[in-house]
């Protein structure tokens, strides 16, 4: 079923006095939330004694727990030795991921550099496949590993480079920010088309059971000439995207995602009202 839940702790979470991830587990419980994104963004700083603690809290009160590995991953870096580091982000984020239960581990494929789009690409699923060695190696199989669509222009992550990520083995699963394709798009997504013709893409490139449970990140994002600039809340009326119309997309296509907020300081009360929008809105 499609799922409903915050990035990290919002401005909610500290007012209502919680200082510690467990207390996250309760706290979604209590809002209605479904799931919750623990980020490793800026690295791991988590013993696994910690990391198996979390978890526990997230099972016992039912949510679902992903996690988001660093932020500085590029499987397209020139420097070989520089590449290998982002292996271990992602294979040491799979360690902590299955210590606190999760099944799901989005991270940025990469970033052009000085390279063409064209190489940095090809460099970037040449490492992937690699890395799909290394998540076997590992008896990482079991979870999904998710490229992310990235909001700059000078970040790998088009949808169409992503869902030519996930073909090279079904380890992969597509985690698309919609936020992040509408601010690199200079606000493409407005329609319940504009989503639904990305969402029959994917199905059509990678079938429907591969995309059923897509992992998403959902946000409104001011963007500029380069695409993304920073993350926003669900009161901006600007920069977009908005909710409705996917909602009715997922609804016709039959998709029942992980559905993440990060808005800016806002995002289980975002997520809250996804999940409303959702149970509400009419095809």
């Amino acid at each position: 079923m499609i799922k409903f839940g915050p990035s990290g702790n919002d401005d909610g979470f500290e007012a209502a006095g919680f200082k510690y991830t467990a207390q996250a587990a309760g706290y979604c419980k209590n809002l209605g939330l479904d799931c919750y994104e623990y980020s490793f963004g800026r690295g791991i700083m988590l013993s696994e004694s910690k990391a198996i603690e979390i978890g526990e809290a997230f099972k016992e009160n039912g949510i679902e727990i992903s996690v988001h590995a660093p932020y500085y991953i590029n499987f397209a870096n020139p420097d070989d030795e520089m590449a290998q580091k982002s292996f271990g982000y992602v294979l040491s984020s799979a360690k902590y991921l299955k210590l606190m239960g999760g099944k799901r581990l989005v991270f940025h494929p990469a970033a052009q550099g000085k390279a063409t789009r064209d190489t940095a690409v090809k460099l970037t699923e040449e490492r992937l496949k690699r890395l799909c060695d290394f998540i076997y190696l590992n008896g990482y199989e079991d979870v999904m590993f998710c490229p992310e669509t990235m909001g700059k222009l000078a970040q790998i992550g088009t949808l169409e480079e992503i869902v030519g990520f996930c073909k090279i083995d079904k380890c992969f699963t597509p985690a698309v920010d919609f936020g992040h394709i509408n601010a690199r798009e200079q606000g493409s997504l407005k329609t319940e088309e504009d989503f639904e013709t990305r969402l029959r893409y994917m199905i059509d490139e990678l079938g429907f059971d591969r995309v059923k449970h897509f992992h998403a990140h959902f946000s409104k994002i001011m963007y500029g000439g380069k695409g993304e600039i920073k993350h926003l809340t669900f009161e901006d009326k600007i920069y977009g995207p908005e909710f409705a119309p996917l909602a009715v997309a997922l609804k016709r296509t039959g998709l029942e995602p992980y559905i993440v907020s990060e808005s800016a300081g806002t995002q289980a009360a975002d997520a809250l009202e996804m999940k409303h929008i959702y149970n509400t809105v009419d095809i």
